[in-house]
């Protein structure tokens, strides 16, 4: 007899699990149907590109597109949107930034480079100096003063091409970038050019965030194109002295109001249990910010709008969060951690997608291991929408600010390789978003949302 009800209990288990599962990929093919052919993300994402363009925190596109999106969330249906407030920075690009080697032969050579985002300017007239090559902190605190002083420091480091995602090559190096310049300034240098931080070899320098030590000189800083920066060594390499020119007019303003765009699907059983997915809007100057991280944004409003209208009442309230001020503080990030640590509600999970609009392949999670598991067991549902990995590994930098708090937090992964071919360059444009890669982004966020809310964690 005990045999018989231990078999019945496994057997009725087995049924049950089967039954929801079957329930789960019914509402999966709901969500992906709904996207596939109703989808407004991709819509969304051209009218942020081409009726916004980039939108640098403090700049008058910024406060455009948290007030257009703030309209998206509404009529998409959104049960509450609003608006949150900080101080952000407010930096200016200025006038087209100048280049060029003088070469041995007395000729110049025009470079392709642009400002670090925060740099300061080198005047109208510009700096020439004596260019000194280094590939390390090591080696440049090898040559010390005696060698730095008075002239331009170029620092030619570049992502591991033998690591299979380029995240990670690029999360190794990216330290360079920020804090390069003062390196340089601490033996005198007079300005600091970065090799730009690049997967592949163009024309196309690569901007981003620098800060600088209050302890050493602010000097201009600077990325280079991959392919000028090649020339710049090779020139080196052949010639002892090689003199290098640079202009750029940035200069800080004094801090701007900006705001995170929130949207709310109100739980319907746990409403102060949270659940946040989100991506962040601003974006760099140079271009329309569609794959850093226009896409992200509108992947994660996407839920928002297909949960609505195919009838999915969550349990849990759904927070979407367009965070401001990714690329120059963190403001926005830093914001929302004090609102959420600051609020009398349990936050559940916070998903960001912030590593472009292409194929997805996985989720990577901080997360116990016993969590993770739970989450593994559902792989089988994802396959199909090409989510093939579920690991240990980095969530996106504004959620990254909710860690201390213990929350579980996550990035969609989606497929590196031409990630670092548009990231903060003029290429990141509306036109290289492909319209079907963007929606599975979207689709495979909202499923995972779906099945979190519905089971836990």
């Amino acid at each position: 007899m005990r045999k018989i009800v231990l078999f019945s209990c496994i057997y009725f288990g087995f049924l049950h699990v089967a039954s929801a599962q079957v329930n789960d990929s019914i509402i999966f093919k709901t969500i992906a149907d709904n996207i596939l052919l109703h989808g407004t993300a991709y819509s969304n994402l051209e009218y942020i590109c081409k009726k916004i363009g980039p939108r640098l925190s403090g700049s008058s596109q910024m406060v455009k597109a948290e007030q257009e999106t703030a309209r998206m969330l509404r009529e998409m249906g959104a049960d509450t949107v609003y608006l949150q407030e900080m101080k952000v920075p407010h930096w200016v690009r200025g006038e087209k930034e100048t280049a060029y080697l003088n070469m041995p032969d007395g000729k110049k050579r025009s470079l392709n480079i642009c400002a670090l985002g925060n740099s300061v300017g080198t005047g109208k007239k510009g700096i020439t100096a004596m260019v000194v090559e280094v590939h390390s902190y090591e080696e440049l605190d090898a040559l010390g003063e005696k060698a730095i002083k008075g002239k331009i420091v170029y620092l030619d480091v570049r992502l591991n091409p033998t690591y299979l995602l380029t995240d990670r090559a690029y999360s190794e190096i990216s330290h360079f970038r920020w804090n390069g310049a003062s390196r340089a300034a601490k033996y005198g240098a007079v300005a600091f050019v970065i090799r730009s931080l690049a997967s592949n070899t163009d024309d196309f320098p690569h901007t981003g965030g620098m800060g600088y030590n209050d302890s050493f000189p602010k000097i201009p800083a600077l990325a280079v194109s991959t392919r000028d920066g090649d020339f710049i060594s090779a020139t080196i390499k052949n010639n002892k002295d090689v003199a290098l020119f640079v202009r750029n007019t940035s200069t800080s303003l004094p801090l701007a109001t900006g705001h995170n765009v929130i949207a709310e699907i109100r739980g319907s059983g746990m409403p102060d249990e949270i659940i946040t997915i989100g991506g962040h809007l601003d974006s760099w100057d140079l271009a329309e910010g569609a794959q850093d991280d226009g896409a992200g944004c509108v992947q994660s409003m996407e839920l928002v709008r297909v949960f609505k209208k195919s009838g999915i009442r969550p349990k849990r309230t759904i927070r979407v969060v367009l965070f401001t001020d990714e690329e120059n503080s963190g403001a926005g990030g830093i914001k929302y951690a004090e609102f959420a640590k600051a609020e009398n509600k349990r936050h559940l999970f916070a998903i960001e997608s912030d590593a472009g609009g292409f194929v997805p392949r996985g989720f990577d999670f901080v997360i116990t291991k016993e969590r993770l598991e739970k989450l593994r067991s559902w792989l089988l549902l994802f396959e199909p929408y090409g989510i093939h990995r579920m690991g240990q590994g980095e969530p996106g930098a504004d959620v990254d600010y909710l860690r201390p708090m213990g929350f579980t937090l996550s990035q969609l992964a989606p497929d590196s390789q031409r990630y670092f071919d548009y990231h903060h360059t003029a290429q990141d444009s509306f036109a290289a978003v492909s319209k079907r890669e963007l929606e599975f982004g979207a689709i495979v966020m909202a499923q995972l949302v779906y099945m979190i809310d519905k089971y836990g964690l």
